[in-house]
């Protein structure tokens, strides 16, 4: 007989109804036991293998931790050289900024979801609430400059400050930055008194759930990163934290985030739309699972139900 028939013979037998012995199966005991089990176990690896649960990062504390770093930031929100600026939708609609899957521009198609003007939003926004006359005066010049004007002294003063010891403002070589110094030094006072923070989530209702551009602005600097490498918690490092209080956090996404550690995707600008494209296509095998001839029969092939119900099977002599 050939394979093939061999394989039909044993589909037809097990399509037959069931005519061998019953048991009785307590279905709550089983789950109940299980719960148990599992729980257990939650406790046991959350002691020996839990994440860190720190407080969150806040604006106010990259200040004045990093006030070098954060100062080089907002310099690049002006300009818009920051990660935010150039990533393109759903921020800005930067044309250059696709992540594509083969020909398809998914992220075009998806649109300019959460307009963000890095410069408008992050610095000169929240600095038009200052009543500070240096600021107030500063901010006048930068508005009535041109465009071309404006570019000009943020990236003369971006540069200028990625040559200076440590990156220190303080230590920046003179130049024409024109207002921008101080409009960076403002943004740093407001910072480190607390009032940045409230500013940037501001969404003109009462409770303030939005934390988006102010997780963009921490991104767009080195601060948030680096604390996240000190905690094993980087892109490469596999890492994962809890997210609220003490209840597990984003362990459901290792699948995920998976790919991001291996080649090609570990190295691609365009790693989003691939791993994307990926998870697509597991999870659609994974649905597929019943319909595909040979994959559906594994579990059959394998006899690891034999092992489930060993005792059934010896019972019954089978």
């Amino acid at each position: 007989m050939s394979p093939t028939s061999k394989w039909r013979a044993r589909e037809q037998y097990y399509a037959k109804p069931w005519r061998g012995p019953y048991r009785r199966y307590d279905l709550v005991k089983e789950f109940v036991a299980a719960l148990a089990i599992v729980a257990l176990l939650t406790v046991v690896l959350a002691v020996v293998f839990g994440s860190p649960d720190r407080k969150p990062i806040t604006l106010r504390e990259w200040a004045s931790n990093a006030p070098a770093d954060f100062v080089a930031t907002t310099v690049a929100e002006l300009d818009a050289t920051s990660g935010t600026a150039t990533y393109g939708a759903p921020y800005t609609s930067d044309p250059t900024a696709v992540q594509a899957l083969g020909p398809l521009p998914l992220q075009r198609w998806g649109g300019v979801r959460e307009p963000v003007d890095t410069a408008a939003d992050f610095v000169l926004g929240p600095l038009a609430t200052s009543t500070n006359p240096a600021v107030v005066s500063a901010l006048a010049t930068y508005k009535a400059a041109s465009a071309d004007q404006q570019s000009s002294w943020a990236t003369a003063y971006g540069d200028a400050l990625s040559k200076a010891p440590d990156g220190d403002p303080a230590k920046v070589a003179t130049g024409d930055y024109g207002p921008v110094p101080a409009l960076a030094a403002g943004l740093l006072a407001m910072a480190n008194s607390g009032g940045l923070d409230g500013l940037l989530q501001e969404q003109g209702g009462f409770y303030q759930t939005n934390y988006a551009r102010s997780l963009l602005f921490l991104a767009d600097g080195s601060y948030l990163e680096d604390q996240a490498r000190d905690q094993n918690l980087g892109g490469d490092q596999w890492g994962m934290m809890n997210e609220t209080g003490r209840y597990p956090g984003q362990a459901w996404l290792w699948l995920y985030t998976f790919w991001y550690q291996v080649p090609p995707f570990s190295s691609s600008d365009n790693a989003d739309a691939l791993v994307w494209g990926l998870m697509m296509l597991l999870s659609a095998a994974l649905v597929l699972v019943p319909f595909i001839p040979g994959l559906r029969s594994l579990p059959r092939a394998l006899g690891i139900y034999r092992l489930v119900w060993r005792t059934h099977y010896r019972d019954s002599g089978r």
